[in-house]
């Protein structure tokens, strides 16, 4: 399936000759053999409308099996027939670069297609159809530029091939030995619902993430955000756990009006060598919002429809916010079937992320605060996760599983891929690199799933130099990368100006080892049990060799975080926030000016007014939040305000909420009258 001139009759001869199987051309063995006339010569008889409903009609009325058919490129438009086709057969999209296809017409003298009106372009009528071509398919073949015939006739061997197979696409522990029978296969439904492996590691993709080609990666180039995550993340999810059509609709959800910029994700120039890549325009002005206004979508189309699910989430800050928002736009009854418990540190956020979690009001979502750190609330959740008599008593009582919206579970992870692979088609679309030439991303982080992400970014091709990570002072992840030991014993936990990444206990950092040892689950099993019992691990000498082949990490002091937000104001006009500040002081030590670097900037500067005001060198600080806010915007010339986050503040006044002790126990029975008042409503 695809539009005219994108090749369909020639690529089917071709497979159908790899495969043994015959091959029908609809054109030439359906409507001229039904019709008894030339197709050109029907539609100048009965003109554009009639002859798509005559097409469709002959289309029902055909049927074959164990045979390679090549549509038209206007069957799509007729639902029932696709319907019909679609009952018996695999849809395979041919998506060609519509240059390729309008050179392709003019060779074949084509000047006009069916449903064309006069005066209507070629392009304008290709990019119409293309909506169709969307609706049916059950996998696209992405053509890059330039891709001839034979090339493309291998892409649909290999998708078919895919699809048949959705076993070469599981999913492993990172404590596993690979060693794992054919009736545990783990997919990517299970991965999203568990969050959390049953043996305490984290599930990563057995067989790694796909590379893509650089003709591919030059298709993406021409494509929106939300077009580029659609065709990233269907070769990453199987399409017998999700189909391409309903993953395409939810991304399209996921990354729309509800984003303060239409590019979502855009790049721009800071300084020099350095480009600043903005991931806070989503709903709750961080990062997180990239993947947490896509993951609940997920979620629900993968929920089982006999049980709740209790999505916990510790938080340092932007993740209990973005879990909130995210959920809230599901179904009402996706929304009855889910709730969401986020764990936040009492003393570790800013009081616009408090205010942001604590002011939301669902019957089903909630946030409450723990009088300790983020790193005891994200222990707490895994030790709930782990614990198969707590999980085996929520489920029999109350018909209740327990699942995780934290990075530790892949789905939050995957689509943070997508913005770090866009930033470098951004750079090359704006004339910065050519395509193939090296970049480093500097990013801010605590728990390891940014970086992570950037990581997963270079296996499928993007040509990432280095990941350079930036730390506070509270800084595990600079010693780990540095020394190659983690080593938590009698270490306290520091707050900073940027508590986002006031982490100690870095839960991607064993994606990551587990990534750079080659998939050694012996290994990672033996690294983390010592952690959880001793406070301490080291990793052997040649394998930190490798670690520092992919990663450079730095940290910063309070200072030099508030002096590069003065500085990068005083000579751009660009307020920064803090955690971005502290990636643009690493940045600038670390890295050098060989190639472009993009600072993720994580987080939009009026979450952590007090802070920056004081980088600034306010004298007078207002203490009302929205007053505070109002004096950044009249100071900072970009980026402008965040409309959403104000009005945040103008719905929501100070409430009082759930401060629990910092004990598992109490934890586990706040956990447990969540899902009383979520899921055992009288109504």
């Amino acid at each position: 399936m695809g539009p005219p001139g994108a090749g369909k009759t020639t690529v089917g001869r071709i497979v159908a000759r790899r495969l043994g199987l015959p091959v029908i051309d609809v054109d030439d063995d359906v409507l001229e053999a039904t019709w008894k006339m030339p197709v050109a010569a029907k539609l100048t008889a009965v003109g554009g409308d009639r002859f798509l409903e005559e097409e469709g009609e002959a289309l029902c009325n055909f049927s074959a099996s164990g045979s390679v058919v090549s549509l038209t490129g206007s069957n799509p438009l007729h639902a029932g027939a696709m319907q019909h086709i679609k009952q018996t057969g695999l849809v395979v999209y041919l998506d060609v670069d519509t240059e390729d296809i309008i050179q392709r017409l003019s060779r074949m003298k084509v000047n006009r297609i069916v449903g064309q009106e006069a005066g209507v372009s070629m392009r304008k009528i290709l990019r119409y159809r293309k909506q169709f071509y969307e609706k049916w398919l059950d996998m696209r073949v992405l053509c890059g530029a330039g891709d001839t015939v034979e090339e493309i006739a291998e892409k649909v061997l290999k998708a078919v091939e895919r699809y048949q197979n959705p076993t070469t696409e599981t999913y492993v522990s990172t404590r596993s030995e690979n060693k794992v029978s054919s009736k545990d296969k783990t997919y990517f439904s299970d991965v999203l619902l568990e969050g959390l492996a049953p043996d305490g590691g984290l599930y990563v993709p057995k067989n790694g993430l796909p590379k893509i080609d650089t003709r591919e990666w030059l298709r993406l180039a021409d494509m929106s955000y939300p077009e580029r995550a659609s065709a990233l993340l269907e070769k990453c999810i199987h399409p017998t756990d999700i189909p391409a059509f309903d993953l395409r609709t939810m991304v399209f959800n996921a990354y729309g009006s509800n984003f303060a910029s239409e590019a979502i994700a855009p790049v721009k120039h800071l300084t020099h060598n350095q480009y600043i890549q903005e991931l806070f325009h989503g709903p709750s002005a961080s990062f997180k919002d990239l993947a947490l206004q896509l993951m609940p979508q997920l979620f629900a189309y993968c929920l089982p429809q006999m049980c709740n699910y209790l999505i916990l989430v510790a938080t340092s800050g932007d993740t209990g916010s973005a879990v909130l928002s995210g959920f809230s736009g599901l179904s009402n009854g996706d929304r009855r079937r889910t709730g969401v418990l986020v764990f936040f540190p009492e003393e570790g956020v800013s009081e616009i992320q408090k205010l942001q979690m604590t002011g939301y009001r669902d019957s089903n979502a909630k946030a409450v605060s723990v009088l300790s750190d983020f790193d005891f609330c994200q222990r707490a959740i895994k030790r709930m996760l782990g614990e198969s008599g707590l999980m085996g008593h929520l489920a029999v009582e109350y018909g209740t599983v327990l699942s995780t919206a934290n990075s530790i579970n892949w789905a939050r992870l995957l689509p943070q891929v997508v913005y770090h692979s866009s930033a470098y088609l951004d750079l090359f679309t704006q004339g910065v690199i050519r395509f193939g030439e090296p970049i480093d991303v500097c990013i801010p982080t605590g728990n390891f799933g940014n970086a992570m992400s950037a990581l997963y970014a270079k296996q499928m091709g993007i040509p990432i130099r280095k990941v350079i990570c930036a730390s506070n002072h509270n800084r595990p992840i600079t010693d780990f990368i540095t020394t190659g030991e983690c080593d938590l014993r009698g270490r306290q936990l520091v707050a900073s100006h940027s508590p986002a990444i006031d982490i100690l206990k870095s839960s991607n950092l064993e994606r990551f080892i587990y990534h750079v040892s080659d998939g050694d689950g012996r290994l990672v099993r033996d690294l983390f049990t010592r952690f959880e019992r001793d406070q301490y691990f080291s990793v052997p000498e040649p394998l930190l060799t490798k670690i520092q082949q992919h990663v450079l990490a730095g940290w910063c002091s309070e200072d030099d975080c508030l002096a590069a937000i003065r500085t990068v104001h005083a000579q751009t006009g660009y307020v920064m926030d803090t955690h971005t500040a502290v990636a643009k002081v690493v940045a600038d030590r670390l890295q050098d000016g060989l190639c472009p670097v993009v600072v993720c900037s994580t987080a939009h500067y009026g979450k952590f007014a007090p802070a920056v005001l004081k980088a600034l060198q306010f004298q007078n600080v207002p203490e009302d939040l929205l007053e505070q806010l109002k004096e950044l915007g009249s100071t900072a010339s970009r980026p402008e305000m965040h409309g959403h986050m104000i009005r945040c503040l103008q719905e929501s006044s100070s409430q009082a909420h759930t401060v629990c002790q910092a004990d598992y126990s109490v934890l586990v029975e706040a956990v447990e009258t969540m899902i009383q008042d979520s899921f055992l409503k009288v109504m």
